[in-house]
């Protein structure tokens, strides 16, 4: 059976096979994930967040899941290597750190806004 997943901010989506990994749908929907463990959960960093109605639709987190995420499971934090695709649905991909500190900076710039750095 396939299911759509769509993905926040960029509104891309992919058609794939039940059981299929959030991480692999992106990669297929062109998505960006940042991972450096090539999906084994060891970096922690293909953190995604989803709502009540999106967890209904993904696998159950695993007892290795809720351990690494600790209560950022509980807040709607996931792994997308680690979260299965068990019906349509919709995440969210956080946006980079530092890729939203420099946004704010290019932001604040644009409208002449004193930077604090100065």
């Amino acid at each position: 059976m396939n299911h759509e997943i769509t993905f926040k901010p960029s509104g891309k989506k992919a058609v794939v096979s039940q059981g299929t990994s959030v991480l692999a749908a992106a990669r297929r929907a062109g998505v960006h994930i940042s991972t450096r463990c090539g999906g084994k959960m060891g970096c922690l960093m293909c953190k995604i967040e989803v709502d009540a109605e999106a967890e209904k639709r993904l696998s159950q987190p695993g007892e290795p899941e809720k351990r690494k995420l600790g209560s950022l499971v509980h807040q709607g934090i996931r792994l997308a290597c680690q979260s299965k695709i068990e019906g349509t649905v919709t995440v969210s991909i956080p946006e980079d750190k530092l890729k939203a500190a420099i946004r704010k900076k290019l932001e604040a710039a644009r409208k002449g806004e004193p930077d604090e750095l100065w």
